[in-house]
Parts: C-alpha cells; sequence; structure tokens
C-alpha cells in the first residue's frame, strides 16, 4: 500500500469511527481490515493530526483552576464551583458540590468522618440524596457536637443524618467540641460513647472538615463551642489564622502549640491526616489565610471551593 493509499484509509477509518459514530468491530466487517489494524489507524490519525480531539468545557466550569490548584498544593483533587460571592450562596453551593462529591464516591463499608459546627457540613448533608451507596460502613462525628440547646440538635445529628442518608450507621461523639478545662476533657474522654468515637479516628476512608477563620462563624458563635475573645487575641499572637476541628494553625500551616487544644475533644491533625482522603469545604474572602495554612500544612489533600477563593488562593499562596 503506497502512503497515499494509507493515509486515505486512515482517513476513511477515522471518519467512519469519530463523525460517523460507526463501531470499530462494524468498520472490521465493511472494509475487511483487521480489528487491530483499525484500532492502530486509528491512534496514527491522532498522531498525524488527522484527528484533533478538544474538550469543550461548559461555562460554569473551571479545569484551568482545579489543575492550577492541584499542582501548586499536591492536591489528590480539586473542585471548583461557580458561585456569586455572597455567602449564603456561597455556603449553599459549596454544600450541593459537596453532596455531589460524596454521593460519587463513597463505597459500601467505608468509615467515614464527618466534623461539627461548619455550615458548609450542614449544607452538605441538606443537599444529599437517599441511597445504599455506604452501606456497611460507619459515619463518625470527628468533633464534639453538644452546645447551646439552640444548636446543639442540629450539630449532633449531623452525622447521624448523613449516616441514613447513605445506608452507615452512625457513631456520635456526645460531647462538647470545647470545655472548660483540660481537667474536664480528661474526664469526658474516658466516657464510653467518647472513646467508641475516638477509637475508629484512626480508621476513617475519608474525612469531611470545614477550615474555620480565626473569628468564629455566627452558628460557631451561638452553639457555645468558642473560645473568648482573649482566648483567641492569645492565638492570633501566637501566629493562628485559621483552624480545624478547633486544632489552630498558622499561616504556614503548623500547628499552634498551646494550652488551649487541651480543651479541645475531637480528633487531632497528625490523625486526621493519616485518612486517605481529607476533603476541606470553605470558600469565601474571610477564609482565604486559613485555607492557604491548610493547604501548606498537607492537612487536607481534597479542597472544594468557589472560583472566587481559588483565585485568591493561586495568587496568594507564595
Amino acid at each position: 500500500m503506497s502512503r497515499l493509499d494509507e493515509i486515505r484509509l486512515m482517513a476513511k477509518v477515522a471518519r467512519m469511527y469519530y463523525d460517523q459514530g460507526i463501531r470499530q468491530q462494524e468498520i472490521t466487517e465493511r472494509l475487511n481490515i483487521h480489528q487491530s489494524k483499525v484500532s492502530r489507524m486509528l491512534k496514527r490519525a491522532r498522531e498525524a493530526n488527522i484527528v484533533r480531539i478538544s474538550v469543550a468545557t461548559p461555562a460554569g466550569f473551571f479545569p484551568d483552576l482545579e489543575d492550577a490548584l492541584e499542582s501548586r498544593f499536591q492536591l489528590k483533587e480539586a473542585v471548583v464551583i461557580d458561585s456569586d460571592g455572597e455567602e449564603e450562596r456561597v455556603v449553599r453551593d459549596l454544600g450541593a458540590a459537596s453532596a455531589f462529591y460524596v454521593e460519587t464516591t463513597i463505597k459500601p463499608e467505608m468509615v467515614l468522618g464527618i466534623s461539627s459546627w461548619s455550615r458548609s457540613l450542614f449544607s452538605m448533608v441538606d443537599a444529599m440524596h437517599p441511597s445504599t451507596a455506604g452501606i456497611g460502613g460507619k459515619v463518625v462525628q470527628i468533633l464534639g457536637g453538644v452546645g447551646n440547646a439552640s444548636t446543639q440538635y442540629q450539630a449532633m445529628l449531623l452525622a447521624q443524618r448523613m449516616a441514613g442518608l447513605i445506608g452507615a450507621s452512625p457513631v456520635l461523639l456526645q460531647a462538647p467540641g470545647v470545655v472548660g478545662s483540660a481537667q474536664a476533657r480528661a474526664v469526658l474522654v474516658k466516657d464510653a460513647a467518647v472513646e467508641e468515637a475516638a477509637k475508629l479516628f484512626g480508621k476513617l476512608d475519608l474525612a469531611l472538615v470545614g477550615i474555620g477563620s480565626l473569628e468564629p462563624s455566627s452558628l460557631l458563635a451561638s452553639s457555645g463551642n468558642i473560645f473568648s475573645v482573649e482566648e483567641r487575641r492569645q492565638l492570633r499572637r501566637s501566629g493562628a489564622v485559621g483552624d480545624i476541628c478547633f486544632q489552630f494553625i498558622d499561616k504556614q500551616g503548623r500547628q499552634i502549640q498551646s494550652p488551649l487544644m487541651k480543651r479541645v475533644i475531637g480528633i487531632d491533625l497528625t490523625t486526621l491526616k493519616s485518612a486517605p482522603r481529607v476533603v476541606g469545604i470553605a470558600g469565601g474572602d474571610a477564609k482565604v489565610p486559613a485555607i492557604i495554612a491548610a493547604l501548606k500544612g498537607k492537612w487536607i489533600n481534597v479542597l472544594i471551593t468557589d472560583r472566587r477563593t481559588a483565585e485568591r488562593l493561586i495568587s496568594n499562596a507564595s
């Protein structure tokens, strides 16, 4: 076969396969050539630029930003959503994207950890659809959820609600996230219900966490699970810019060494980091320093955020 004839046949095969949607087996039968030859021709057609495949990205999707985040911070995955920047809208959109992420990645018998006191996580659970994708697994509360009467019902049932939606069993951490003293914490962590949850912290397959700024959200402030104004000033003087599960970190992602951390009932960052996937869900201008710190410290390896925040993370992460 001459070079010209070979190119003609290559173009014909490519046109049949890509333009007309004819399967390789049928091309083999129509042209009376071996299927392996069809496969080789399709590959060579791409190499010779006879076939050029491009992916048209729909409006509202940001693969370049996702790629940049993954490359810059060595993330397993970044999900960037389109949102208008208004805080409540961002929270709702992050929740919907996180719900889809969970629904499409969980498997039976997985152990999932979920933090408390994150509006994005509440929004995520609100957006989830019932399924049996996590059947045989567990959803573990990894930060104390007991708080003031006006908010504790919602937070305490967050893990329970999520478990019910995916067919898993809930394991609740029935204690406050922050207690009054290290002595009080020492007593509470010996409680059987707290120990049951804590034993699973090192067995998580997937952890879902919010990323907090130094100033508490309205939800967190109303829960009672916060440090005082003076204690937050102390944390700021120590270099804190934000927290994950009430474990505070500085702008380089280093954990703040403070006696205040001995009053927190929940997972520690080293144990959290040992989970194969730690998904941070956060967005908005106020969260940027805390998110950068979480990324620099590699405390999370999956990030779900909004477009504006993603752009600031990339431009400010020097």
